[in-house]
């Protein structure tokens, strides 16, 4: 059975601020939520809990997606690399400065597209830009 759910993109101001708008969607009769991750982004679209539990090919709509994309944009994005360069104990800042440099570069992947490169890992998934 498919189904559409709706993500607001006026209450995206931010990382933290997307996922609590994918709880808000998603979440809602679980004793739990989601964390800022895109790990968890990522689970959450193979629907194993939420409101996607037993969801045949669901439909995402990304309302006002222009506001999310800004507020995901660069700015959001090089907080997100830089704190994870100011936690070597747990990530590979290797990694996070390369990533840190091509986004000051113009070249890089913000987190907007970093998210839309997660729904594009999963076919079964429709993701309406709006």
């Amino acid at each position: 059975m498919s189904r559409t759910f709706v993500i607001e993109g006026t209450r995206v101001h931010d990382i933290a601020s997307f996922y609590d708008e994918l709880n808000r969607v998603f979440m809602p009769n679980e004793a739990w939520t989601l964390g800022a991750s895109l790990d968890a982004l990522d689970d959450l679209l193979y629907g194993g809990f939420g409101e996607l539990l037993g969801v045949e090919r669901p439909v995402i709509v990304l309302r006002d997606h222009a506001h999310a994309r800004d507020a995901l944009g660069i700015a959001a994005t090089g907080a997100y690399y830089r704190e994870k360069i100011a936690h070597p104990e747990m990530f590979h800042v290797e990694r996070f400065e390369h990533a840190l440099a091509e986004l000051d570069a113009g070249r890089g992947e913000t987190y907007f597209d970093l998210v839309l490169g997660v729904f594009a890992d999963h076919d079964d998934v429709r993701l309406v830009l709006d």
